[in-house]
């Protein structure tokens, strides 16, 4: 018997969901009433509440277009990497042990992370520290290093949360954890750590947890593909929640300011859900394009490039990333002006658009606004009906479609929607 991960009271901050399993549906697929209020039309990622995300699933790649594995071994089993680049050491480690590592911040919890995929109720953390009372296995944690020996984690936050929260609460910033809802030391309800017998202490600091540690070393693409194959309670990380873990920095607290922008919120009609970090994904599309040239786009594994992007957004000095804010809202109020409550949504005329955004069309379309100046902006507005107009064309161009449905991170794909966009947005302005 193991104690997982999954499940549980999640109650994030602002407009987040229960962290759950994501899949899509569209509207045929829901048997409950809320099915009524979703149209007809492309794909939509969900929670596992059955509430969409409201961002637009992407479909998978066409099979002749999938990107085979450059390592191939001697049974001709192909692979993206060799697998002796993989660098992981398993270690059996103590409470103690992790407790003091956080103590020393050589652990890093990302307390943001926490709050966004949700907290776990008091009662599920107490259930955890009952389990290691009374010497349950608990799943394995897996950890990344850096150059300094830190630990990021990766799988295990709640639980390594739960523990400090209880035994040492001024780790986490949390309030002290009072057990309650214990399933059979139930005589222990109301107790803190404090009040535990001596022996319970030494027990729970000399509990045994397994530990898998990818070392420093590893290539980047190497720990992005092994890490995004875990499971956390049978729900694989995101990418953006693995970027979130991987890359420490100034980087997470821009893309959380960013996409709580009311800016941001309005121009999407505040429809982008924050569960699994649907929104600081977009946010990162579009700092990731508006720092480097769309036209000449080569990069294959998208993650990749976005992954590269938000280590460098570390890397920039506070003047840029305030040039940065300003583009982003500036954006974000001139496709609010321009399209309404059709902004970045597959829209092809009259009252009805989808209901939910497509990522493709919201970095195409952000990123060309914000590199047009305000007299071209002001122009696209005024002429927006023309606007409307070509874009409606667009979206009937067999070519343009397929850039913003499925693979949007294709090098082709990605210099088509953003070339036509910018022809679009400046033969209008032109005018």
């Amino acid at each position: 018997m193991t104690v997982d991960e999954g499940g549980g009271d999640h109650r994030g901050a602002g407009r987040s969901r229960s962290a759950g399993r994501t899949d899509y549906v569209v509207a045929e697929d829901v048997d409950q009433p809320d099915s009524l209020l979703l149209p007809l039309g492309p794909p939509i990622e969900i929670g596992s509440d059955g509430r969409p995300t409201g961002v637009e699933l992407e479909l998978p790649a066409d099979e002749d277009d999938e990107e085979r594995g450059e390592y191939r071994d001697a049974d001709g089993i192909s692979a993206p990497f060799r697998p002796d680049s993989i660098k992981i050491h398993t270690e059996t480690t103590t409470v103690d042990l992790l407790l003091s590592r956080l103590r020393e911040g050589m652990i890093d919890l990302a307390p943001d992370f926490q709050r966004r995929s949700g907290i776990w109720s008091d009662r599920r953390q107490s259930r955890l520290i009952e389990s290691l009372l009374l010497r349950i296995p608990v799943s394995t944690f897996h950890m990344a290093q850096d150059e300094d020996d830190k630990w990021a984690v990766v799988d295990g936050v709640q639980r390594l949360t739960a523990i400090a929260r209880f035994m040492e609460p001024a780790l986490t910033g949390l309030g002290p954890l009072s057990l309650r809802g214990m399933d059979y030391l139930w005589q222990l309800d109301g107790n803190t750590y404090r009040d535990l017998a001596g022996r319970l202490k030494i027990r729970l600091r000399e509990t045994q947890l397994t530990v898998h540690i990818m070392r420093q070393g590893t290539p980047e693409t190497v720990r992005h593909n092994v890490f995004s194959r875990i499971n956390t309670g049978g729900v694989p990380l995101s990418p953006q929640e693995l970027r979130h873990a991987l890359v420490r920095g100034a980087a997470r607290e821009f893309l959380a300011d960013l996409a709580e922008d009311p800016a941001f919120g309005e121009a999407t009609r505040w429809s982008v859900s924050d569960e699994r970090m649907a929104d600081r994904e977009m946010v990162l599309r579009f700092l990731a394009f508006r720092e480097s040239n769309p036209a000449a786009h080569t990069e294959r594994d998208f993650n990749k490039f976005l992954t590269d992007a938000m280590y460098r957004l570390n890397t920039l000095s506070d003047e840029r990333r305030e040039q940065l804010v300003r583009e982003f809202r500036t954006a974000m109020e001139c496709a609010e002006q321009l399209f309404g409550e059709h902004a970045f949504r597959k829209w092809r005329g009259g009252k009805g658009s989808s209901s939910v955004i497509n990522k493709a069309l919201f970095d195409a379309i952000s990123v060309n606004l914000a590199l047009l100046d305000d007299h071209e902006r002001g122009r696209l507005v005024a002429s927006r009906a023309k606007v409307h107009a070509r874009l409606f064309e667009l979206m009937d161009d067999w070519d343009f479609h397929r850039s913003i449905s499925g693979s949007t991170g294709d090098p082709a794909k990605v210099r088509t929607r953003f070339a036509e966009v910018a022809r679009l947005f400046r033969g209008v302005a032109a005018q």
